[in-house]
């Protein structure tokens, strides 16, 4: 059995600038992260979904040393501190972000990108996207030219992230696929997620990370998202419960149609279309 061709060295070399590029405008450093920095990953982890809502410290350090992808978002590259004790409190210091993802061969080999976690103290400075630069030009630079994830389909702001920014496309909708979370997220309401697909260096994932122009997909369906729907949930769950079984109601047609896509349109509202995701603007 012999390895498959790797990514040209130019795109290897174009996705570290991109990432280093995305490090400098977040002010930070993303890197892998250090086996003595596993427990300030974990807390980083545990401070966004809850103590317990996630793999425990020998699980990240066993996928650490895998070799998978444990990635830290830090200020200070040579501080070093995100594993030790932070002083005075007695508490474990953790990272401003925090990315996990592990490998996977169903339906091609790529990395799912299973939990990226950012200090909500710091959004806002682009934090999430270097993490996701630097897991692609990781994942590039050995091979792995595909990063998939889940999210749930109603938040506006990670769909915009992933379709737009990113250029991943959705390939599936998955209703109910954690079961009952009740963690500090999602708390009662459905585990419905959209799977996605990162081609690593497709015309679309290219166009996307150069903030080139989007198509005017053509459109076969239609749902109407809000701009905040952690927020709706806070404030009027009832609102939405109807807009997550409006939303189960749509992307049913996702099964009945191999051929239907979902994209984001201009407005930040779903889309349903036939058209090719790498379809030029």
């Amino acid at each position: 059995m012999t390895d498959a061709p790797g990514p040209p060295a130019s795109v290897i070399a174009d996705a570290e600038v991109t990432a280093d590029a995305a490090d400098a405008r977040a002010g930070l450093r993303t890197r892998p992260a250090r086996p003595d920095e596993i427990a300030g990953v974990l807390a980083r982890f545990e401070a966004t979904w809850g103590v317990g809502r996630g793999p425990d410290h020998a699980m990240i350090q066993a996928i650490e040393h895998a070799g998978a992808t444990v990635l830290v978002a830090v200020a200070d590259d040579e501080g070093g501190v995100v594993g030790a004790e932070a002083a005075g409190t007695g508490r474990v210091a953790a990272p401003l972000g925090a990315a996990l993802g592990f490998l996977g061969w169903n339906d091609g080999l790529h990395i799912h990108s299973h939990m990226n976690a950012v200090d909500p103290a710091a959004r806002g400075r682009g934090i999430g996207l270097a993490l996701k630069l630097r897991q692609r030009a990781i994942c590039l630079a050995h091979g792995v030219d595909e990063v998939r994830w889940t999210y749930d389909p109603l938040i506006r702001r990670n769909a915009r992230m992933n379709l737009v920014r990113l250029g991943a496309e959705v390939i599936a909708f998955l209703p109910d696929f954690y079961g009952e979370l009740d963690d500090a997220i999602t708390g009662t309401d459905r585990s419905d997620r959209f799977e996605v697909r990162w081609r690593l260096d497709s015309p679309r994932t290219r166009r996307a990370l150069a903030r080139g122009p989007l198509p005017e997909w053509r459109t076969d369906g239609h749902l109407a998202l809000v701009a905040d729907y952690e927020q709706l949930r806070a404030t009027d769950p009832e609102a939405a419960v109807r807009l997550r079984a409006a939303s189960r109601a749509a992307f049913a047609a996702l099964a009945r149609d191999p051929g239907l896509r979902v994209e984001l349109d201009a407005a930040g509202d779903y889309v349903l279309t036939h058209d090719d995701p790498d379809r030029e603007a």
